[in-house]
């Protein structure tokens, strides 16, 4: 009977690839210039580079299909803004707006200061911008949202009539004043209050909002200038000595698309650290075994795959999101780490033989290892596609891409290279000047001639090139102090200590990303959002509730009912009082004798209620046979009682509850809720991301790994990495969000890598003794998985200056990666695979 063999798939792998190195090396020329023509013709997709640009931060950043967003259409549709009566309240976006805030230690609500508010509130509101469209100006009157013709004015100033000298005169009550002309609602005026029997003695900050028009009439070119013009007028404030801080709601967008410019010449630091180390890693002493040209062609081929891969993906129409920009960075570490790995592989072989059998010989031996490092990295990119995050899937898709043409032009390009190197080698050829050197140092030449020009040597036991110091350093010190028993045990005992940190650092970790992250580290809304937290953090959004379709307000049960449910809000801890106007129209039908306890006299009265009272009339929804298809109230919330998330869950959870106990059919909203759904499935998301990727990287080195137990152990190290880097990025201040979910799915890609090579190398040893056989792994990759691991940390470390938070947050999760990863592939997984199990070919 056939016996079934753990390499059936691993055998063929080999062969196959042998035969194509059979192939490059007979015509190396064809496969160094197709590479550069496909790379070419792929690479005219960034004509389109601008068409396919994505940088809206909602679609991006936020599910694709988040309820709030849902939430949001039925909101716009049921309740939609009408002209002449803004409310920001009502807003079911959040708006067209400029803001700035004046603050102190002490008090800004005195004469003096309140002085200086109104003077600047004057310059903003009579700022002339050009618009040169029409070649006229215009101010703020003529682009502002407007109540009955008028601007929306800030009730602060509304109560002082615009009269500073009124501070010391008016008994200013907080967070609510009512006066003759109103109420007044100003928990987003004044920060930080101290109160003395209600009344307000002090306020160490002071914020005017300015809310724009958002129709035709503005359009969107006016708007934006006016914005720009309220930046311009306020970034000369904000260098005088008042502390003034400012914002609008384009800002954080304008902001996010500047971070790519500054990323450009990082590019080209990556690329000139990454061909400057390639070169210092090929260098040799020995003129004709250097291979420069290899390294520049290494990285070169890196390019070409992101040239290629990018390109494609761009011909087929698919959005490019900033996110994207940092791929580069993680293709050039995989292409530096596979050449690595080819290039030991050359090393190895008999330089007596042809150069087409030489690198049949590399291809055969380094297959399975470079084959799996691109497979699982461009599988589990793949697979993170199926995120509900644009930003994710779209990096994802293009950086998968890209690494799959690295791989190709590693094994075409960077072997054709290799073939000519190979050859240029079999004439002893100098590796500049290409002509041919001696061997040995020719009688009467001095030292120095020996050190540049001569070259050639090889083992005349085994017919390679004489191996590398560090080859060395693995075989004869490294791996051997690795297998003693007393360094066993203490490996086992950092293992213990590291698994315990990175489980408490899982424990701690944050979710949901800060939006002022997106905005570079220096920009003028960083100091506006930090200002905001430490003045109006006590007060959170206003949320709106509203009864979805026909609803017997008349009824006593219905107003039970719908009572009832507004208690469970105020029940919650974090919701103070609630603005209705059923709560209103009852008092009004209370106080003017009016019934209302049918739905004739319900319907007949309202109408009275809502034309004296225009405001609510944005919160009813009224049929053309007047009857009520849907209604809203508001809850105002203290935001510093809650998190985001506990809001955002809680009153969602106690809507529910109404609608199943009570038979109410709420739906609440805010539009703050677009941003906090990613609180909802962010975490699942990555789990589920990277369950399914681990269950594939299994799977992967179940087919190339000819071991069942070495293939466990790799899929063990894929779950340690994770927990490492998860825990110790919490540690590090990074929380878990949509751009720390797309590194954490690379480094189930870069965990396979660093503990596969060394798996792989483990089985195929021929030693019979597993101590051996771990030495002889180290001995044979250890030095190029080391190459592999710093070629990648200096591809992103120059990241760790940018300025941006997902460039920052991209270097510090691929350090802990490549570091974790090393010391699993360099310390972990060797010990164990020779203590928990033999692993043999």
């Amino acid at each position: 009977m056939a016996k079934c063999r753990t390499n059936c798939i691993e055998k063929p792998v080999c062969i196959c690839f042998e035969i194509i190195g059979l192939f490059i090396g007979s015509h190396p020329w064809w496969f160094v210039t197709a590479p550069l023509i496909i790379s070419a013709a792929l690479g005219s997709g960034f004509y389109f580079l601008e068409d396919y640009k994505s940088s809206d931060i909602k679609d991006q950043f936020t599910p694709m299909d988040g309820p709030a967003k849902a939430e949001r259409h039925y909101v716009q549709e049921t309740f939609p803004e009408r002209k002449g009566m803004f409310s920001s309240l009502r807003l079911s976006t959040d708006g067209v707006y400029a803001v700035w805030m004046t603050s102190n230690d002490t008090n800004v609500w005195t004469e003096e200061i309140m002085r200086e508010v109104l003077d600047l509130d004057s310059r903003v509101r009579n700022m002339a911008v050009p618009w040169e469209e029409a070649g006229e100006h215009f101010k703020y009157l003529d682009v502002c949202a407007t109540v009955d013709g008028n601007c929306t004015s800030n009730g602060i100033l509304e109560i002082l009539s615009n009269n500073p000298s009124n501070v010391n005169q008016i008994n200013l009550t907080f967070p609510t004043f009512f006066s003759e002309a109103g109420q007044f609602n100003l928990h987003q005026s004044l920060g930080n209050v101290t109160l003395d029997n209600n009344l307000v003695r002090s306020a160490k900050a002071v914020q005017l909002y300015y809310y724009l028009r958002e129709d035709n009439e503005t359009k969107n070119t006016k708007q934006e200038l006016w914005l720009k013009k309220f930046i311009a007028l306020l970034s000369n404030e904000s260098a005088t000595s008042k502390k003034v801080s400012y914002s609008t709601s384009k800002s954080m967008q304008w902001e996010f698309d500047k971070t790519p410019k500054s990323i450009i010449k990082l590019f080209a630091i990556t690329y000139t650290i990454a061909i400057i180390y390639a070169i210092i890693s090929c260098v040799r002493l020995d003129q004709v075994r250097s291979k420069v040209w290899v390294a520049v062609a290494g990285v070169l081929s890196s390019g070409l795959g992101v040239l290629s891969g990018f390109g494609l993906v761009l011909l087929l129409g698919q959005k490019f999101v900033m996110t994207v920009a940092s791929a580069p960075f993680l293709v050039l570490g995989i292409g530096l780490d596979d050449m690595f790995i080819l290039l030991s592989a050359w090393q190895k072989t008999s330089v007596l033989t042809s150069v087409s059998e030489r690198l049949a010989d590399t291809y055969r031996e380094a297959a399975v290892s470079i084959t799996i490092t691109t497979v699982t990295d461009a599988l589990a990119l793949f697979l993170g596609y199926s995120s509900s995050f644009g930003s994710v899937q779209s990096f994802c898709l293009y950086a998968g891409s890209a690494i799959l043409f690295c791989f190709f032009y590693n094994v075409s390009f960077l072997g054709g290279i290799l073939a000519l190197n190979g050859r240029r080698e079999a004439g002893n050829r100098h590796w500049f000047t290409c002509a041919q050197i001696p061997k040995d140092l020719p009688p009467g030449k001095p030292i120095g001639y020996g050190v540049c020009c001569v070259g050639g040597a090889y083992d005349l036991d085994t017919g390679a090139e004489v191996g590398q110091p560090m080859d060395q350093f693995f075989r004869k010190f490294y791996g051997p102090f690795l297998t003693q028993g007393w360094v066993k045990l203490c490996v086992g005992v950092l293992y213990a200590g590291y698994l315990a940190v990175s489980v408490f650092g899982c424990c701690k970790m944050n979710e949901g990303i800060d939006l002022k992250n997106l905005a570079p580290y220096d920009s003028y809304i960083s100091c506006y959002y930090n200002d905001h937290k430490v003045h109006f953090s006590s007060y959170g959004p206003v949320v709106m509730a509203a009864v979805k379709g026909p609803y017997p307000y008349w009824s006593a049960a219905g107003w039970a009912n719908l009572s009832s449910c507004m208690e469970a809000f105020q029940g919650l801890g974090y919701v103070d009082g609630a603005i209705s106007w059923l709560q209103d129209f009852r008092k009004y039908a209370n106080a003017t004798g009016q019934d209302i306890s049918t739905e004739a006299a319900f319907q007949g009265n309202l109408s009275a209620f809502l034309q004296r009272y225009p405001a609510f009339s944005q919160d009813v929804n009224i049929t053309e046979d007047e009857r009520i298809n849907g209604s809203r109230f508001f809850l105002p919330t203290l935001e510093g009682l809650v998190t985001e998330a506990a809001l955002l869950t809680g009153m969602r959870s106690t809507a529910k509850r109404c609608r199943a106990e009570r038979g109410v059919d709420l739906l609440v909203y805010h539009p703050s809720f677009i941003y906090h759904d990613q609180y909802t499935v962010i975490r699942d998301n990555t789990i589920q991301t990277l369950g399914l990727s681990t269950v594939a990287m299994l799977v992967v080195s179940l087919i190339l790994i000819p071991n069942l137990l070495c293939s466990l152990w790799v899929a063990f190290s894929i779950g340690s990495v994770i927990v490492g880097v998860a825990g110790f990025m919490s540690l590090w201040k990074v929380s878990l969000d949509s751009i720390s979910m797309i590194n954490l799915v690379i480094c189930i890609g870069f965990a396979v890598d660093f503990s596969a090579h060394m798996a792989y190398a483990f089985v195929s040893s021929s030693k019979n003794d597993a101590n051996e056989r771990a030495t002889e792994a180290l001995a044979n990759l250890g030095y190029p998985i080391t190459q592999g691991a710093l070629s990648t940390i200096l591809g992103v470390v120059v990241l760790s200056a940018s300025g941006s938070y997902i460039f920052l947050t991209f270097f510090k999760i691929m350090f802990l990666v490549i570091l974790f990863g090393l010391l699993h592939g360099l310390v972990f997984i060797p010990v164990f695979l020779t203590v928990f199990g033999t692993c043999r070919n």
